[in-house]
């Protein structure tokens, strides 16, 4: 459960970051506050996203703590949770790239 937690993390990730660019992108051509909305989104989405892996991965504590003393059924809601938001962000992608 923790393997897929912070694999659909590092996914999210990704997919937040081409967000972001793509949207970014877009305000520099249009200015528009839709896509400025989309890119704050993005952004604040991104931080999120990295703080949660850098913890998972990276954080000498609560790595530690992530892998070793965190209960069965809190990883099942956070592994569901972070799987919801790749499936979110997938369709969100496969629209703004169509």
């Amino acid at each position: 459960m923790g393997r897929v937690a912070r694999l659909a993390t590092g996914v999210n990730v990704l997919l937040v970051a081409a967000l972001a660019y793509v949207w970014g992108r877009n305000y520099a051509r249009l200015r528009s506050k839709r896509t400025l909305g989309l890119l704050l989104f993005s952004l604040f989405l991104l931080a999120e996203n990295g703080l949660t892996l850098y913890y998972y991965l990276l954080d000498s504590d609560l790595s530690l703590w992530y892998s070793t003393q965190v209960p069965t059924v809190v990883w099942q809601a956070t592994m569901l949770l972070h799987v919801l938001q790749t499936v979110g962000l997938l369709f969100l992608a496969w629209i703004t790239w169509d």
